[in-house]
């Protein structure tokens, strides 16, 4: 890392509180950075925000001493937090719409700079699959890619274990200080001395099934390319490809035994398009020259925003318009914005307050739905 900070330490506790809160997830991160200019009068905006979105129950804003008892905890294991405007914020996910806000990074974080490669794949993986993955991992190490994977068991283990030697980044979906699964503590450990261990999530967060999804679209946006080896049907590694395609990565897969149910998912994949990698060589060539897509094309990549106003007028007007056609199944932005009529900054407002409120959800990617619980 360079040592350049964009933030100093009260504006970063400020950040960070504002990531940590409840209901602020990184579609209404983004929002309220454009709306407000700053972290800091997001966070003084928040309550009046939610209130105005239909909440009852207060907000619960994360408080400056837990924000502060992170960043000391972290600094004490010899790790740091990374926010999204950071020159050392790795360049391949700033450029996802919208970049995770911050992450925990604990290890040798110099590797988030450097072009990176994923290997995902079966947790009930075969021992041929397990030692294809540790060979592409040394060989694309020795090729000068970084290896990025999901530290679970199986596939995502065995191309850490090949890329140790060369650079390897371990994307896990809990706190970086929470071993799972147990029994790769010894590797966890392994990559902290000689890798990097990175999560969105906060110190202390015990994995939970819906952290895996957000999980795959950050080792995805670390890479230039994906390389499945060994998926079922319905794998979560295939969740991690479609992230891939989103993200205009490079989607690759090795074949396998139409026998083999762990194969479905990888042949259903070059079947689909993705590059048939039988060999590093595949992958290299698939990923040469290629370069992360640059989402924020206006002006610098780290630059603060400015701040966004809208009519408040015009917003409590936009909420209702905008609930009656949601419903639970996801709907993008910008057709709300066609079959709303209203202008885009109102409809973003809107959607913010009611995100705020409990009343919808952003998903990465730009949709937008109902609460489960609505």
């Amino acid at each position: 890392m360079n040592g350049r900070r964009a933030l100093g330490h009260q504006a970063l506790v400020a950040w960070l509180r504002l990531a940590r809160t409840p209901q602020v997830g990184p579609v209404a991160f983004r929002g309220l950075l454009q709306r407000f200019g700053s972290a800091e009068a997001a966070l003084d905006a928040l309550p009046a925000l939610a209130r105005r979105g239909g909440r009852v129950d207060p907000l619960k804003i994360t408080s400056k001493a837990a924000a502060e008892a992170e960043i000391g905890a972290l600094e004490h294991l010899g790790g740091v937090i990374l926010p999204s405007c950071d020159p050392d914020y790795p360049e391949t996910l700033a450029a996802l719409d919208p970049p995770p806000p911050v992450l925990s990074v604990l290890g040798n974080a110099a590797l988030l700079a450097r072009p990176a490669c994923a290997i995902v794949g079966a947790r009930n993986a075969s021992a041929t699959g397990m030692r294809m993955a540790r060979h592409m991992a040394q060989e694309l190490g020795d090729a000068g890619y970084v290896i990025v994977s999901g530290l679970a068991r199986g596939i995502d283990g065995a191309a850490h274990q090949g890329a140790l030697h060369s650079g390897t980044i371990a994307v896990v979906a809990g706190g970086v200080d929470h071993v799972y699964p147990p029994e790769h503590s010894d590797l966890r450990a392994a990559i902290i001395r000689d890798g990097v261990l990175v999560s969105e999530r906060r110190l202390g967060h015990s994995v939970t099934a819906r952290d895996f999804p957000r999980r795959n679209r950050i080792i995805s946006g670390l890479s230039l390319g994906v390389l499945v080896i060994e998926a079922a049907a319905r794998s979560g590694s295939l969740i991690t490809a479609r992230y891939a395609l989103e993200q205009g990565r490079e989607v690759m897969a090795t074949p396998g035994s139409p026998l083999d149910p762990r194969c479905k998912g990888t042949n259903g994949l070059i079947k689909s398009g993705a590059v048939l990698a039988e060999t590093a060589a595949d992958v290299c060539e698939a990923l040469a020259g290629r370069r992360p897509p640059r989402l924020h094309e206006q002006g610098d990549l780290f630059e603060m925003p400015e701040p966004a106003s809208a009519s408040e007028h015009d917003v409590e007007r936009a909420r209702p318009a905008l609930l009656s056609l949601l419903s639970l199944s996801p709907v993008p932005r910008d057709e709300l914005v066609r079959q709303s009529a209203l202008p885009p900054a109102i409809c973003a407002a809107a959607l913010l307050e009611l995100e705020l409120a409990g009343q919808v959800i952003s998903l990465p990617g730009g949709a937008v739905a109902l609460a489960p619980d609505m």
